[in-house]
C-alpha cells in the first residue's frame, strides 16, 4: 500500500502510482500554492514608494548618536611622550571618578620592570579584586590613590580596582621605557 494512492475518479479503488511521480506532483502543488504570494511580494517590492526609504535611517540615527556618545564616554587617552594610546574606560565607580578628574598629568615611577605607578591628588572609590593575570595595557587602581599602567603580562597575587584598558598595547612598553615617565590622561 505504500506505493498506492486513492483515485477519486474510480470510486474507492487504489491505483499504484510510482514514488517519483508522487514527489513530482507534490512539488508542483507546493510551487502553485507559493507562486501567487511570491509574485505579489515581488511586485509589491518593485512598486515601493522610494520616499519612505530614508525613514528607516532617520529612526536609527538617535540610537547611533547615543551609541557614539556612550563610546565617547567610555574612552579616554593616555599620552606618553609623542605616543597617544586609546583607553576603554571600565564600567566601575572608580573609573568614572578617574575620568571626571581628566585632564590629569602624572609623574609615574617605574616598578618591577612591568609597570608604572603614580599617586592621584585624591582617593577614588574602590572595588578591588584579584585578577590573577595582569595583561599589558591594563590600567588599574591599587589602594584608593595609586594608578598603575602595566606594560607586561604576568601573574599577580595583588588586588586592584579596574579603571580601563589600553585598546592596542603594541608599543606601550617602548613608549613607557624603563625609567620614570610623565603621562597625560585626557578625554580627547
Amino acid at each position: 500500500m505504500a506505493n498506492e494512492t486513492f483515485d477519486a475518479g474510480k470510486g474507492s479503488r487504489y491505483v499504484p502510482v510510482p514514488v517519483a511521480s508522487r514527489r513530482h506532483s507534490w512539488h508542483l502543488r507546493v510551487m502553485r500554492r507559493l507562486s501567487l504570494p511570491l509574485l505579489l511580494l515581488a511586485l509589491g517590492g518593485c512598486n515601493a514608494d522610494q520616499s519612505t526609504a530614508p525613514a528607516a535611517p532617520a529612526v536609527a540615527a538617535p540610537d547611533a548618536a547615543q551609541a557614539s556618545m556612550r563610546s565617547e564616554e567610555s574612552r579616554m587617552w593616555m599620552i606618553v611622550g609623542k605616543r597617544r594610546f586609546a583607553i576603554t574606560v571600565a564600567d566601575t565607580d572608580a573609573a568614572r571618578a578617574f575620568a571626571a578628574m581628566l585632564p590629569l598629568t602624572l609623574d609615574m615611577e617605574e616598578l618591577n620592570g612591568n609597570e608604572k605607578h603614580g599617586e592621584l591628588p585624591k582617593a577614588l572609590p574602590t572595588d578591588a579584586n584579584r585578577p590573577g593575570t595582569i595583561r599589558d595595557g591594563d590600567l588599574l587602581l591599587w589602594g584608593s590613590r595609586t594608578v598603575v599602567v602595566f606594560y607586561l603580562t604576568f601573574d599577580s597575587p595583588y588586588s586592584y580596582t579596574r579603571l580601563g584598558r589600553v585598546d592596542d598595547p603594541a608599543g606601550l612598553a617602548q613608549a613607557l621605557g624603563r625609567r620614570d615617565v610623565r603621562v597625560v590622561f585626557s578625554k580627547n
